[in-house]
């Protein structure tokens, strides 16, 4: 699983990256997290706000720093389908 954090920087989408680290760790997913600030790149999912989330390139959150539980429902939802 590949997830991406969209942000340019901001404090939000630092939070957002360390805390999806965090549960990708604590529930030893087998997930790839990265961030990815590249404006051109971020454009390329036709989000407008940030930080948000991609999942195998499926934008599942856009705008709001989630909390630890809701990124696992998240990541648990893109598992089982």
């Amino acid at each position: 699983m590949i997830i991406k954090i969209l942000g340019p920087g901001c404090q939000k989408c630092k939070v957002l990256l360390e805390r999806t680290s965090e549960v990708v760790a604590e529930n030893a997913f087998d997930a790839e997290v990265s961030k990815v600030e590249d404006i051109v790149e971020i454009m390329n999912y036709s989000i407008l706000s940030t930080p948000a989330m991609v999942i195998n390139e499926k934008v599942v959150s856009k705008g709001s720093l989630l909390s630890k539980e809701e990124i696992k429902k998240l990541i648990e939802k893109e598992i089982h389908g």
